[in-house]
Protein backbone atom coordinates (compact mmCIF):
# COMPACT_ATOMS: atom_id res chain seq x y z
CA UNK A 1 0.00 0.00 0.00
CA UNK A 2 1.39 3.46 -0.87
CA UNK A 3 2.48 5.83 1.88
CA UNK A 4 -0.02 8.48 2.95
CA UNK A 5 1.26 11.52 4.76
CA UNK A 6 -0.76 14.44 3.42
CA UNK A 7 -4.40 15.39 3.45
CA UNK A 8 -6.44 15.44 0.27
CA UNK A 9 -9.08 17.95 -0.76
CA UNK A 10 -12.35 17.01 -2.46
CA UNK A 11 -14.73 19.53 -3.99
CA UNK A 12 -18.29 18.58 -3.11
CA UNK A 13 -21.45 20.15 -4.60
CA UNK A 14 -23.11 20.20 -1.18
CA UNK A 15 -20.39 21.05 1.34
CA UNK A 16 -17.87 22.72 -1.00
CA UNK A 17 -14.36 21.92 0.26
CA UNK A 18 -13.93 18.63 2.13
CA UNK A 19 -10.53 17.93 3.66
CA UNK A 20 -9.56 14.29 4.10
CA UNK A 21 -6.85 13.33 6.57
CA UNK A 22 -4.28 10.66 5.57
CA UNK A 23 -6.20 7.82 7.23
CA UNK A 24 -9.41 8.80 5.44
CA UNK A 25 -7.50 8.90 2.15
CA UNK A 26 -6.11 5.43 2.85
CA UNK A 27 -9.62 4.10 3.53
CA UNK A 28 -11.08 5.75 0.44
CA UNK A 29 -8.41 4.22 -1.79
CA UNK A 30 -9.39 0.64 -0.86
CA UNK A 31 -11.33 -1.45 -3.36
CA UNK A 32 -14.16 -1.96 -0.84
CA UNK A 33 -14.71 1.79 -0.58
CA UNK A 34 -14.21 2.56 -4.27
CA UNK A 35 -17.02 0.08 -5.05
CA UNK A 36 -19.42 2.69 -3.67
CA UNK A 37 -18.74 4.90 -6.70
CA UNK A 38 -20.85 2.42 -8.66
CA UNK A 39 -23.75 2.01 -6.21
CA UNK A 40 -26.43 4.64 -6.80
CA UNK A 41 -27.54 6.37 -3.63
CA UNK A 42 -31.22 6.22 -4.57
CA UNK A 43 -31.46 2.94 -6.42
CA UNK A 44 -33.87 3.41 -9.31
CA UNK A 45 -34.89 7.01 -8.57
CA UNK A 46 -32.94 8.13 -11.66
CA UNK A 47 -35.69 6.56 -13.77
CA UNK A 48 -38.04 9.21 -12.36
CA UNK A 49 -35.58 11.99 -11.49
CA UNK A 50 -32.81 11.83 -14.14
CA UNK A 51 -30.36 13.80 -12.01
CA UNK A 52 -30.43 11.22 -9.21
CA UNK A 53 -27.28 9.44 -10.34
CA UNK A 54 -25.22 10.39 -7.28
CA UNK A 55 -23.63 7.52 -5.41
CA UNK A 56 -22.93 6.03 -2.00
CA UNK A 57 -19.35 7.28 -2.44
CA UNK A 58 -20.42 10.94 -2.57
CA UNK A 59 -22.70 10.52 0.42
CA UNK A 60 -20.12 8.70 2.55
CA UNK A 61 -17.55 11.44 2.03
CA UNK A 62 -20.20 14.04 2.94
CA UNK A 63 -21.05 12.27 6.20
CA UNK A 64 -17.34 12.08 7.06
CA UNK A 65 -17.14 15.86 6.59
CA UNK A 66 -20.13 16.43 8.88
CA UNK A 67 -18.59 14.16 11.54
CA UNK A 68 -15.35 16.15 11.53
CA UNK A 69 -17.35 19.39 11.70
CA UNK A 70 -19.58 18.15 14.54
CA UNK A 71 -16.62 17.05 16.67
CA UNK A 72 -14.87 20.35 16.08
CA UNK A 73 -17.93 22.29 17.22
CA UNK A 74 -18.38 20.14 20.31
CA UNK A 75 -14.74 20.77 21.18
CA UNK A 76 -15.06 24.52 20.62
CA UNK A 77 -18.15 24.72 22.84
CA UNK A 78 -16.38 22.92 25.69
CA UNK A 79 -18.05 21.03 28.50
CA UNK A 80 -17.18 17.55 27.24
CA UNK A 81 -15.12 15.64 29.83
CA UNK A 82 -11.54 15.07 28.72
CA UNK A 83 -11.80 11.29 29.05
CA UNK A 84 -14.61 11.21 26.47
CA UNK A 85 -12.33 12.62 23.78
CA UNK A 86 -10.34 9.39 23.83
CA UNK A 87 -13.35 7.82 22.08
CA UNK A 88 -13.77 10.56 19.47
CA UNK A 89 -11.08 9.74 16.85
CA UNK A 90 -12.98 6.75 15.41
CA UNK A 91 -16.18 8.70 14.73
CA UNK A 92 -15.22 10.27 11.35
CA UNK A 93 -14.06 6.91 10.01
CA UNK A 94 -17.25 5.19 11.17
CA UNK A 95 -19.16 7.94 9.35
CA UNK A 96 -17.04 7.37 6.26
CA UNK A 97 -17.65 3.61 6.30
CA UNK A 98 -21.28 3.53 7.45
CA UNK A 99 -22.69 2.42 4.06
CA UNK A 100 -19.90 0.14 2.87
CA UNK A 101 -22.07 -2.99 3.03
CA UNK A 102 -24.85 -1.89 0.68
CA UNK A 103 -26.13 -4.25 -1.98
CA UNK A 104 -26.41 -3.15 -5.60
CA UNK A 105 -29.09 -0.47 -6.00
CA UNK A 106 -28.89 0.29 -2.28
CA UNK A 107 -31.89 -0.64 -0.10
CA UNK A 108 -34.06 -2.32 -2.76
CA UNK A 109 -32.88 -5.87 -2.10
CA UNK A 110 -33.34 -5.64 1.66
CA UNK A 111 -37.09 -6.19 1.20
CA UNK A 112 -36.50 -9.67 -0.20
CA UNK A 113 -37.21 -12.57 2.14
CA UNK A 114 -34.49 -13.25 4.71
CA UNK A 115 -33.83 -16.67 3.14
CA UNK A 116 -32.82 -14.90 -0.08
CA UNK A 117 -30.16 -12.66 1.48
CA UNK A 118 -26.96 -13.23 3.47
CA UNK A 119 -27.99 -10.34 5.76
CA UNK A 120 -28.92 -6.65 5.85
CA UNK A 121 -26.39 -4.07 4.68
CA UNK A 122 -25.01 -3.50 8.19
CA UNK A 123 -24.36 -7.23 8.62
CA UNK A 124 -22.88 -7.54 5.14
CA UNK A 125 -20.51 -4.67 5.92
CA UNK A 126 -18.71 -7.05 8.30
CA UNK A 127 -17.46 -8.95 5.25
CA UNK A 128 -15.92 -5.83 3.80
CA UNK A 129 -14.36 -4.94 7.15
CA UNK A 130 -12.64 -8.33 7.07
CA UNK A 131 -10.79 -7.54 3.83
CA UNK A 132 -6.99 -7.37 4.37
CA UNK A 133 -6.76 -4.09 2.45
CA UNK A 134 -9.30 -2.32 4.66
CA UNK A 135 -7.83 -3.89 7.80
CA UNK A 136 -4.45 -2.45 6.84
CA UNK A 137 -5.97 0.97 6.15
CA UNK A 138 -7.52 0.96 9.64
CA UNK A 139 -4.40 -0.33 11.39
CA UNK A 140 -3.15 3.20 12.11
CA UNK A 141 -6.20 3.69 14.37
CA UNK A 142 -5.07 1.07 16.86
CA UNK A 143 -5.92 -2.46 17.84
CA UNK A 144 -9.51 -3.63 17.24
CA UNK A 145 -10.33 -0.40 15.35
CA UNK A 146 -12.31 -2.28 12.70
CA UNK A 147 -14.49 -4.02 15.31
CA UNK A 148 -15.08 -0.77 17.18
CA UNK A 149 -16.04 1.07 14.00
CA UNK A 150 -18.39 -1.72 12.97
CA UNK A 151 -20.04 -1.58 16.42
CA UNK A 152 -20.53 2.18 16.00
CA UNK A 153 -22.21 1.65 12.63
CA UNK A 154 -24.54 -0.99 14.05
CA UNK A 155 -25.46 1.18 17.06
CA UNK A 156 -23.90 -1.30 19.51
CA UNK A 157 -21.16 0.97 20.84
CA UNK A 158 -21.05 2.71 24.22
CA UNK A 159 -18.96 5.49 22.68
CA UNK A 160 -20.51 8.77 23.94
CA UNK A 161 -20.24 10.22 20.42
CA UNK A 162 -21.88 7.16 18.84
CA UNK A 163 -25.16 8.98 18.23
CA UNK A 164 -23.44 10.97 15.49
CA UNK A 165 -23.14 7.74 13.49
CA UNK A 166 -26.27 5.82 14.47
CA UNK A 167 -29.21 7.46 16.21
CA UNK A 168 -32.17 9.82 15.93
CA UNK A 169 -29.89 12.69 15.00
CA UNK A 170 -27.18 10.89 13.08
CA UNK A 171 -25.24 12.84 10.48
CA UNK A 172 -26.26 10.37 7.78
CA UNK A 173 -29.72 11.95 7.61
CA UNK A 174 -28.35 15.50 7.47
CA UNK A 175 -26.33 14.66 4.37
CA UNK A 176 -28.64 12.37 2.44
CA UNK A 177 -31.75 14.54 2.74
CA UNK A 178 -29.99 17.59 1.33
CA UNK A 179 -27.92 15.64 -1.20
CA UNK A 180 -30.86 13.63 -2.52
CA UNK A 181 -32.99 16.75 -2.90
CA UNK A 182 -30.18 18.56 -4.72
CA UNK A 183 -29.61 15.81 -7.26
CA UNK A 184 -33.30 15.05 -7.77
CA UNK A 185 -33.89 18.74 -8.42
CA UNK A 186 -36.77 18.99 -5.93
CA UNK A 187 -37.40 21.88 -3.50
CA UNK A 188 -37.55 19.58 -0.48
CA UNK A 189 -34.95 18.09 1.83
CA UNK A 190 -33.80 21.39 3.31
CA UNK A 191 -32.47 20.82 6.82
CA UNK A 192 -31.06 23.51 9.12
CA UNK A 193 -27.79 21.61 9.42
CA UNK A 194 -25.83 24.50 10.88
CA UNK A 195 -28.39 25.02 13.64
CA UNK A 196 -28.43 21.31 14.44
CA UNK A 197 -24.65 21.11 14.64
CA UNK A 198 -24.52 24.22 16.82
CA UNK A 199 -27.14 22.67 19.11
CA UNK A 200 -25.27 19.40 19.70
CA UNK A 201 -24.17 18.58 23.23
CA UNK A 202 -22.98 15.51 25.13
CA UNK A 203 -25.51 14.77 27.89
CA UNK A 204 -25.91 12.19 30.64
CA UNK A 205 -29.05 10.08 30.50
CA UNK A 206 -30.87 10.68 33.83
CA UNK A 207 -32.17 7.09 33.83
CA UNK A 208 -29.10 5.07 32.86
CA UNK A 209 -26.23 7.43 33.68
CA UNK A 210 -24.74 6.81 30.22
CA UNK A 211 -23.37 9.72 28.21
CA UNK A 212 -24.60 10.32 24.68
CA UNK A 213 -25.31 12.84 21.95
CA UNK A 214 -28.20 15.20 22.58
CA UNK A 215 -29.37 18.71 21.75
CA UNK A 216 -30.17 21.91 23.56
CA UNK A 217 -33.89 22.69 23.62
CA UNK A 218 -33.33 25.69 21.34
CA UNK A 219 -32.23 23.29 18.56
CA UNK A 220 -35.48 21.29 18.58
CA UNK A 221 -36.91 23.60 15.91
CA UNK A 222 -34.08 22.49 13.62
CA UNK A 223 -34.96 18.88 14.47
CA UNK A 224 -38.47 19.66 13.25
CA UNK A 225 -37.00 20.83 9.93
CA UNK A 226 -35.32 17.43 9.60
CA UNK A 227 -38.61 15.63 10.27
CA UNK A 228 -40.54 17.62 7.67
CA UNK A 229 -37.73 17.34 5.12
CA UNK A 230 -37.74 13.57 5.56
CA UNK A 231 -41.53 13.46 5.16
CA UNK A 232 -41.37 15.47 1.93
CA UNK A 233 -38.60 13.31 0.50
CA UNK A 234 -40.40 10.06 1.33
CA UNK A 235 -43.64 11.36 -0.12
CA UNK A 236 -42.19 12.79 -3.31
CA UNK A 237 -39.00 10.83 -4.00
CA UNK A 238 -38.20 7.69 -1.99
CA UNK A 239 -41.73 6.25 -2.18
CA UNK A 240 -42.75 7.83 -5.50
CA UNK A 241 -44.87 5.30 -7.40
CA UNK A 242 -42.40 5.13 -10.30
CA UNK A 243 -39.47 4.47 -7.97
CA UNK A 244 -41.42 1.78 -6.11
CA UNK A 245 -42.53 0.18 -9.40
CA UNK A 246 -38.94 -0.09 -10.64
CA UNK A 247 -37.78 -1.47 -7.30
CA UNK A 248 -40.62 -4.02 -7.29
CA UNK A 249 -39.62 -5.28 -10.74
CA UNK A 250 -35.94 -5.42 -9.76
CA UNK A 251 -36.74 -7.39 -6.58
CA UNK A 252 -38.84 -9.82 -8.60
CA UNK A 253 -35.99 -10.33 -11.08
CA UNK A 254 -33.41 -11.04 -8.38
CA UNK A 255 -35.82 -13.12 -6.26
CA UNK A 256 -36.71 -15.39 -9.17
CA UNK A 257 -33.09 -15.60 -10.36
CA UNK A 258 -32.00 -16.82 -6.92
CA UNK A 259 -34.99 -19.18 -6.55
CA UNK A 260 -34.20 -20.71 -9.97
CA UNK A 261 -30.49 -20.98 -9.06
CA UNK A 262 -29.53 -18.66 -11.89
CA UNK A 263 -27.83 -16.65 -9.14
CA UNK A 264 -26.61 -17.75 -5.73
CA UNK A 265 -27.66 -15.59 -2.77
CA UNK A 266 -24.03 -15.25 -1.71
CA UNK A 267 -23.26 -13.65 -5.08
CA UNK A 268 -25.45 -10.68 -4.18
CA UNK A 269 -22.67 -9.45 -1.87
CA UNK A 270 -20.06 -7.46 -3.76
CA UNK A 271 -21.35 -6.62 -7.25
CA UNK A 272 -22.00 -3.03 -8.27
CA UNK A 273 -25.31 -1.95 -9.82
CA UNK A 274 -24.27 -2.65 -13.39
CA UNK A 275 -22.32 -5.80 -12.55
CA UNK A 276 -25.36 -7.43 -10.95
CA UNK A 277 -27.75 -6.52 -13.78
CA UNK A 278 -25.25 -7.64 -16.43
CA UNK A 279 -24.50 -10.96 -14.73
CA UNK A 280 -28.19 -11.67 -14.16
CA UNK A 281 -28.92 -10.98 -17.83
CA UNK A 282 -25.99 -13.09 -19.05
CA UNK A 283 -26.90 -16.11 -16.96
CA UNK A 284 -30.60 -15.78 -17.76
CA UNK A 285 -29.80 -15.89 -21.48
CA UNK A 286 -27.70 -19.02 -20.96
CA UNK A 287 -30.33 -20.72 -18.80
CA UNK A 288 -32.64 -23.25 -20.43
CA UNK A 289 -35.36 -22.68 -17.81
CA UNK A 290 -38.71 -20.94 -18.21
CA UNK A 291 -37.65 -18.43 -15.52
CA UNK A 292 -34.42 -17.66 -17.37
CA UNK A 293 -36.30 -17.01 -20.59
CA UNK A 294 -38.81 -14.73 -18.82
CA UNK A 295 -36.01 -12.73 -17.20
CA UNK A 296 -33.96 -12.45 -20.38
CA UNK A 297 -36.74 -11.63 -22.83
CA UNK A 298 -39.36 -9.80 -20.77
CA UNK A 299 -38.47 -8.46 -17.32
CA UNK A 300 -34.84 -7.35 -17.69
CA UNK A 301 -35.46 -5.55 -21.01
CA UNK A 302 -38.48 -3.84 -19.43
CA UNK A 303 -36.36 -2.57 -16.52
CA UNK A 304 -33.55 -1.46 -18.82
CA UNK A 305 -35.91 0.47 -21.11
CA UNK A 306 -38.08 1.87 -18.29
CA UNK A 307 -41.23 -0.03 -19.21
CA UNK A 308 -42.26 -0.14 -15.58
CA UNK A 309 -45.22 -1.94 -13.96
CA UNK A 310 -48.42 0.13 -13.86
CA UNK A 311 -50.51 1.09 -10.85
CA UNK A 312 -53.65 -1.04 -10.59
CA UNK A 313 -54.48 -0.09 -6.99
CA UNK A 314 -53.29 2.55 -4.52
CA UNK A 315 -54.39 2.95 -0.88
CA UNK A 316 -52.62 4.96 1.83
CA UNK A 317 -52.15 3.53 5.31
CA UNK A 318 -54.35 6.35 6.61
CA UNK A 319 -57.21 5.27 4.31
CA UNK A 320 -57.13 1.71 5.63
CA UNK A 321 -58.53 2.80 8.97
CA UNK A 322 -58.22 -0.01 11.50
CA UNK A 323 -57.02 -2.55 8.94
CA UNK A 324 -53.31 -3.44 8.73
CA UNK A 325 -51.34 -5.17 6.01
CA UNK A 326 -50.32 -8.73 6.91
CA UNK A 327 -46.66 -9.16 7.85
CA UNK A 328 -46.18 -11.76 5.12
CA UNK A 329 -47.04 -9.13 2.49
CA UNK A 330 -44.09 -6.90 3.45
CA UNK A 331 -41.40 -9.03 1.82
CA UNK A 332 -41.10 -11.63 -0.93
CA UNK A 333 -42.74 -14.54 0.89
CA UNK A 334 -44.34 -17.64 -0.73
CA UNK A 335 -47.75 -16.63 0.66
CA UNK A 336 -47.51 -13.17 -0.90
CA UNK A 337 -46.37 -14.65 -4.21
CA UNK A 338 -49.33 -17.02 -4.19
CA UNK A 339 -51.77 -14.13 -3.80
CA UNK A 340 -49.96 -12.15 -6.51
CA UNK A 341 -50.10 -15.06 -8.96
CA UNK A 342 -53.80 -15.63 -8.22
CA UNK A 343 -54.43 -11.97 -9.03
CA UNK A 344 -52.32 -12.28 -12.19
CA UNK A 345 -54.42 -15.21 -13.40
CA UNK A 346 -57.63 -13.28 -12.70
CA UNK A 347 -56.54 -10.35 -14.89
CA UNK A 348 -54.91 -12.39 -17.65
CA UNK A 349 -51.22 -11.90 -16.83
CA UNK A 350 -48.35 -14.34 -16.55
CA UNK A 351 -47.26 -15.61 -13.09
CA UNK A 352 -44.99 -13.10 -11.38
CA UNK A 353 -46.46 -10.10 -13.20
CA UNK A 354 -48.51 -8.70 -10.33
CA UNK A 355 -46.55 -6.92 -7.60
CA UNK A 356 -47.97 -6.12 -4.16
CA UNK A 357 -45.92 -3.26 -2.75
CA UNK A 358 -46.14 -1.88 0.77
CA UNK A 359 -42.94 -0.31 2.17
CA UNK A 360 -41.55 -2.49 4.95
CA UNK A 361 -40.18 0.49 6.88
CA UNK A 362 -42.48 0.66 9.91
CA UNK A 363 -41.66 4.20 11.01
CA UNK A 364 -40.40 7.24 9.16
CA UNK A 365 -38.81 8.98 12.11
CA UNK A 366 -37.94 7.07 15.28
CA UNK A 367 -37.13 9.40 18.16
CA UNK A 368 -35.01 8.67 21.19
CA UNK A 369 -32.92 11.73 21.91
CA UNK A 370 -31.59 13.48 25.01
CA UNK A 371 -32.65 17.13 25.32
CA UNK A 372 -31.28 19.72 27.72
CA UNK A 373 -34.24 21.93 28.62
CA UNK A 374 -33.85 25.64 29.17
CA UNK A 375 -34.08 24.93 32.89
CA UNK A 376 -30.93 22.79 32.63
CA UNK A 377 -32.84 19.57 33.21
CA UNK A 378 -32.01 16.67 30.89
CA UNK A 379 -34.92 14.62 29.54
CA UNK A 380 -35.32 12.02 26.81
CA UNK A 381 -37.51 12.89 23.85
CA UNK A 382 -39.11 9.57 22.96
CA UNK A 383 -42.40 8.12 21.78
CA UNK A 384 -44.34 10.08 24.41
CA UNK A 385 -42.96 13.49 23.41
CA UNK A 386 -42.03 16.17 25.95
CA UNK A 387 -44.22 18.80 27.64
CA UNK A 388 -43.91 22.24 26.10
CA UNK A 389 -42.53 20.96 22.78
CA UNK A 390 -44.31 20.08 19.56
CA UNK A 391 -45.41 16.46 19.83
CA UNK A 392 -42.88 15.23 17.27
CA UNK A 393 -43.63 11.49 17.68
CA UNK A 394 -47.36 12.02 17.08
CA UNK A 395 -46.72 14.38 14.16
CA UNK A 396 -44.24 11.90 12.67
CA UNK A 397 -46.74 9.05 12.94
CA UNK A 398 -49.46 11.14 11.29
CA UNK A 399 -47.19 12.11 8.41
CA UNK A 400 -46.03 8.52 8.04
CA UNK A 401 -49.51 7.06 7.61
CA UNK A 402 -50.26 9.49 4.77
CA UNK A 403 -46.95 8.72 3.08
CA UNK A 404 -46.91 4.91 3.33
CA UNK A 405 -48.96 3.62 0.42
CA UNK A 406 -50.14 0.12 -0.44
CA UNK A 407 -49.86 -0.29 -4.19
CA UNK A 408 -50.52 -3.18 -6.50
CA UNK A 409 -48.63 -2.94 -9.78
CA UNK A 410 -49.32 -4.99 -12.91
CA UNK A 411 -46.80 -5.62 -15.68
CA UNK A 412 -49.41 -4.46 -18.20
CA UNK A 413 -52.18 -2.00 -17.43
CA UNK A 414 -55.05 -3.58 -15.53
CA UNK A 415 -57.59 -2.60 -12.86
CA UNK A 416 -58.18 -4.43 -9.58
CA UNK A 417 -61.06 -4.32 -7.12
CA UNK A 418 -59.87 -2.52 -3.98
CA UNK A 419 -62.05 -4.35 -1.48
CA UNK A 420 -61.19 -7.80 -2.82
CA UNK A 421 -57.47 -7.10 -2.67
CA UNK A 422 -57.64 -5.63 0.84
CA UNK A 423 -59.65 -8.63 2.01
CA UNK A 424 -56.80 -10.92 0.94
CA UNK A 425 -53.80 -9.08 2.35
CA UNK A 426 -55.05 -7.09 5.37
CA UNK A 427 -56.59 -7.88 8.75
CA UNK A 428 -58.24 -6.01 11.58
CA UNK A 429 -55.62 -4.13 13.62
Amino acid sequence: MPAYSEERIIRDPLWNTIRLDPTAVRIIDTAAFQRQRYIKQLGFAHLVYPGATHTRFDHAVGVYHLAVTALRRLEECGGVPDEFWQEAPLIPYAALLHDIGHYAFSHSLEELGSDMLPGDHEMVSARFFASPELQEALSALGEHAAQKIHALIQGRSENPFGGLVSGSLDLDKMDYLRRDARFCGVPYGEVDVDRLLQGLVILTDPETGAAGVGVYEKAVSALESLLFAKYQMFRNVYWHHGVRAAAALYKRIINDAVAAKILDAEELVGPTDEELLYETARRSQESDTEVGERLATRWLPALRSRRLPKRALEVTAAEMGDRVVEDWALSETPLKRGVEDDLAEEVGLEPGEVFIDFPAKRAMFQLSLLVERRSGQVERLGAGGLPGLIDLPRVAEGLYTTTRVLRVFTFERRTLDRDRVLERITRQG
